[in-house]
C-alpha cells in the first residue's frame, strides 16, 4: 500500500462565518460541530499510521500557536510549517511538494483543507488509497465530490474515459466555474461532480506540472524551502522568495492545464462549510427543523439557526433565519443570503470596526486576554496564564498597569524584583517598569488588569525578551 503524507492547509481569513469566525480566529479553530474544530477533526480523519504519515501543517505567522494549541488538545504531533506572507494555493501546493520531495521525489503527497468536514470518514480513508494508487502511478487526482443538489457555490468537474487498472479513477474531462442554477442542475443531471479542492500527487510530478506551467511560482516555493529556518519548534519559510511567487490557485496553475489530472467520485458527506446555512444543514435539529447551541430559544419558528456565546438569544415567530451571537456582535441574516456575510464584513472593514477583524478575546501562546471595559484614558483586561506560561519581559511608554489575582499565583518581575502575588493581591506597574508576568503554578492564572494612561494599543509594548520569540 502507498504511504501517504497528508499536507493541511490551515489559512483563511474568516470572513464568511463572521462573527465567531474572524480573522484572529478563522472558522478551521472553531467547534462549529461537537467538541472539535473542522481542524482537529480533520487531524482525526487523518490518525492511521498505517495510511498517512505524521502531517504537515502549513499555516501563516498569525496562526501558529493556535495550531500548537488544538494539536497538544487533541494529543496529535505534525510539522508545522509557517508562510511569513499569505500567498494562493499554488505556492502553497507547490511548497508542500517540495517538502514532501525532501523526504523522497516519488514521496505521494495529499492536499487537504482545514476548514472543510467529511461525514463519512471511513471512506474518505478507502479513497484515499485508492487515489494515492493512481497518484503513484503518475497521476494527479481529485476527489470529486458526488452532488446532492444543484449548487451553484461550487466549481464542477466533467469526467472524462475511466483509467485502465486504476479502479474507480477517471481522467479529468474538464474543470467547469460555478455555475447558474439552471446550469448546475443540467450538471447534476449529467453526472458532474463538485471540485474539493483535495489533491494528491506524487512530489515530482507536481514539481514538474508547477514547473511547466507557473515557473516562477515553482521557483518560489523550492526557493522558500531551501531557506526555510527553524524558529522554536516551527519551520520558517524564506519570506523573500515566497513573496516572489504571483497569487494563483492552483486549479488555475495546473489543475486546468495538467493532463495527468484525475478524479475519483467520493460521495462522503463533504461540504466546505461556506456559510451559516451550511452549519443550519449539516447541524442536529429539532422537529421543526431548528439548530441551538449555547443560550437560545426558538418560539413558532422553523428553520432557525441559535448560536449564542453567553447572552440569552430568543426568536420568536421567524422562519428562515440564522441568529449569531458573540460578546461584542449579533448578526442576524435571512438562511437563504447566508453568502452576503463575507460582503458585510468587509464594510465593516472600510468602516473601521474593530469586531470585523478581532474577538473581545485575544489567544497567545501563553494563554490569552478579554477585554471587558474601556474608556478615554482606561482600559480594563481579564488576563489568564496557562501553567508555565510566560509573558515577554516588556515596558510601555504610555501606560501604567494595575494586576489583581483572582486565582493562582503570579510570578512578577518589576525592574529586576520577583516577588509572588497571590489571590486577592495585587500589584502596580508603574509606566515605563520593564516587567514580566508568568505562572510558575499547574493551574491557570488568572487576573485583571486595569490599564491607565494617555495611549492604551497592544503597539505600546517594547518587547525585550521574550520566549516565543515574538518581534
Amino acid at each position: 500500500m502507498t504511504r501517504i503524507l497528508p499536507v493541511i492547509m490551515c489559512g483563511g481569513s474568516g470572513t464568511r462565518m463572521w462573527p465567531e469566525s474572524r480573522e484572529t480566529l478563522p472558522k478551521q479553530f472553531i467547534s462549529l460541530f461537537g467538541a472539535h474544530s473542522t481542524f482537529q477533526n480533520t487531524l482525526k480523519q487523518l490518525a492511521d499510521r498505517d495510511v498517512f504519515d505524521r502531517p504537515v501543517i502549513l499555516t501563516n505567522l498569525d496562526y501558529r500557536f493556535l495550531v500548537a494549541e488544538q494539536l497538544a488538545q487533541i494529543e496529535t504531533d505534525a510539522e508545522i510549517v509557517l508562510e511569513p506572507v499569505r500567498r494562493d494555493s499554488a505556492a502553497a501546493v507547490g511548497v508542500a511538494a517540495e517538502l514532501a520531495a525532501l523526504k523522497s521525489p516519488e514521496t505521494v503527497v495529499a492536499v487537504f483543507a482545514a476548514d472543510h468536514v467529511v461525514q463519512k470518514p471511513a471512506l474518505f480513508v478507502e479513497l484515499c488509497k485508492l487515489a494515492a494508487q493512481a497518484a503513484a502511478a503518475g497521476r494527479i487526482v481529485t476527489l470529486g465530490v458526488t452532488p446532492t443538489g444543484p449548487a451553484t457555490g461550487y466549481g464542477y468537474i466533467r469526467r472524462g474515459d475511466k483509467l485502465s487498472g486504476l479502479g474507480d479513477v477517471w481522467q479529468v474531462g474538464a474543470f467547469v466555474e460555478k455555475p447558474d442554477e439552471a446550469t448546475a442542475m443540467r450538471y447534476v443531471t449529467e453526472g458532474y461532480l463538485w471540485n474539493s479542492g483535495n489533491f494528491i500527487f506524487r512530489a515530482d510530478v507536481m514539481r514538474a506540472e508547477l514547473a511547466h506551467f507557473e515557473p516562477v511560482i515553482a521557483d518560489a516555493a523550492a526557493r522558500a524551502v531551501a531557506a526555510s529556518k527553524l524558529d522554536l519548534q516551527f519551520r520558517v519559510l524564506d519570506k523573500e522568495a515566497l513573496e516572489s511567487a504571483p497569487r494563483k490557485s492552483i486549479d488555475y496553475a495546473v489543475m486546468e492545464h495538467t493532463r495527468a489530472a484525475a478524479v475519483t467520485p467520493a460521495d462522503i458527506g463533504w461540504s466546505d462549510v461556506g456559510t451559516w446555512s451550511s452549519v443550519l444543514e449539516l447541524s442536529d435539529k429539532d422537529a421543526q427543523g431548528n439548530s441551538v447551541r449555547g443560550k437560545g430559544i426558538v418560539l413558532d419558528g422553523t428553520n432557525v439557526l441559535v448560536r449564542s456565546d453567553g447572552h440569552v438569544t430568543a426568536v420568536v415567530g421567524l422562519s428562515n433565519v440564522v441568529v449569531v451571537t458573540t460578546q461584542d456582535a449579533v448578526l442576524v441574516v435571512d438562511a437563504r443570503q447566508a453568502d452576503k456575510v463575507k460582503p458585510l464584513v468587509d464594510r465593516l472593514r472600510t468602516g473601521g470596526h474593530r469586531e470585523a477583524i478581532e474577538h473581545k478575546r485575544i489567544y497567545r501562546p501563553w494563554g490569552y486576554y478579554q477585554s471587558v471595559d474601556d474608556g478615554a484614558r482606561y482600559q480594563v483586561k481579564r488576563i489568564v496564564v496557562k501553567p508555565r506560561g510566560r509573558l515577554s519581559l516588556q515596558k510601555h511608554f504610555h501606560r501604567a498597569e494595575h494586576w489583581v489575582v483572582v486565582k493562582g499565583a503570579a510570578e512578577v518581575t518589576l525592574d529586576g524584583v520577583v516577588s509572588l502575588v497571590h489571590e486577592n493581591e495585587s500589584i502596580y506597574l508603574p509606566i515605563g517598569s520593564v516587567h514580566r508576568l508568568a505562572n510558575p503554578g499547574k493551574i491557570d492564572l488568572e487576573l485583571i488588569e486595569v490599564q491607565v494612561g494617555s495611549y492604551l494599543g497592544e503597539d505600546d509594548i517594547v518587547r525585550i525578551e521574550d520566549v516565543y520569540n515574538r518581534g
